[in-house]
């Protein structure tokens, strides 16, 4: 059975309301409760134990040194998603997703290091020596860049997996990390194709409460997965420990065939 007072936090913060009956898909019909005033209702039974699913992927993800891209570019997330993937440390994408961002990687990562550049020469004084005219254009280049970028600006490669908040408005993104075989965790409103993603967290996607609530949930699995990943290797290092006396008396049989040879040798000649 379903946690209860995971279902009251659930209930609370509106995420059992769907769309509109008629704006439905259809492959959604499995989660949906019933229907009140033309609206949907999810079960929040399989809310829960679906997004327990998803915390275990992202958490295995983080654990065998994976990252996230937290993808919500609709105003009911863009906080959410920014707070809560600066909170665990992981890569996000809140404002638009740029067309390329892991199809054309390369390209993106060539922006963002001509922004890292732009801050670099800010900060040691350089725009100082400019034109104003000109060190004011370089300052908005800086800021537009960062509101695009700000988000990846450590991603080196791409991201283990994709956690999308409304996978009908970034579809693009979703897309992209199908073609790239990236995993998509994504909150699946009743609009949604639930066939398309990899793991979903039937929900309602529009409430801010309900994304804010879920989002943190994303996050607590990204901490405790990084707690995961730090164990692992103190585990190896003290396995490496404990076997490493017994390593010299493996050079010790040279040494003994050497004298038993010697004193067979010594016999002969008597």
């Amino acid at each position: 059975m379903a946690d209860t007072s995971s279902i009251k936090q659930l209930l609370e913060a509106g995420a059992h309301f769907g769309h509109q009956a008629s704006g439905w898909h259809p492959r959604m019909k499995k989660y949906i409760f019933t229907k009140r005033n033309g609206i949907h209702i999810i079960d929040l039974e399989q809310t829960v134990k679906l997004l327990v699913k998803a915390q275990e992927f992202i958490k295995q993800t983080i654990a065998d040194g994976g990252t996230i891209l937290f993808v919500g570019t609709k105003k009911q997330a863009q906080e959410s998603i920014e707070t809560e993937a600066k909170r665990c440390g992981m890569y996000y994408v809140n404002t638009r997703w740029l067309g390329g961002t892991l199809t054309n990687f390369s390209t993106i990562q060539s922006r963002i290091d001509h922004l890292v550049r732009l801050e670099d020469q800010r900060s040691k004084g350089e725009f100082s020596r400019l034109p104003k005219k000109e060190a004011s254009k370089l300052d908005e280049e800086i800021l537009r860049l960062n509101r695009q970028l700000g988000g990846i600006k450590e991603m080196t490669k791409l991201p283990s997996a994709l956690f999308i908040v409304d996978p009908t408005k970034d579809r693009i993104a979703l897309l992209e990390a199908k073609r790239m075989d990236v995993p998509v965790v994504a909150i699946c409103d009743t609009n949604c194709n639930p066939d398309d993603l990899d793991v979903i967290i039937p929900a309602n996607d529009d409430a801010i409460r309900a994304v804010k609530l879920i989002c943190s949930k994303v996050a607590d699995a990204v901490i405790d997965g990084k707690g995961i990943q730090v164990i692992v290797p103190k585990e190896i290092e003290e396995a490496a420990a404990s076997a490493s006396p017994a390593a010299p008396t493996a050079p010790a049989a040279p040494a003994t065939a050497t004298v038993m040879a010697e004193q067979a040798t010594a016999q002969a000649e008597e």
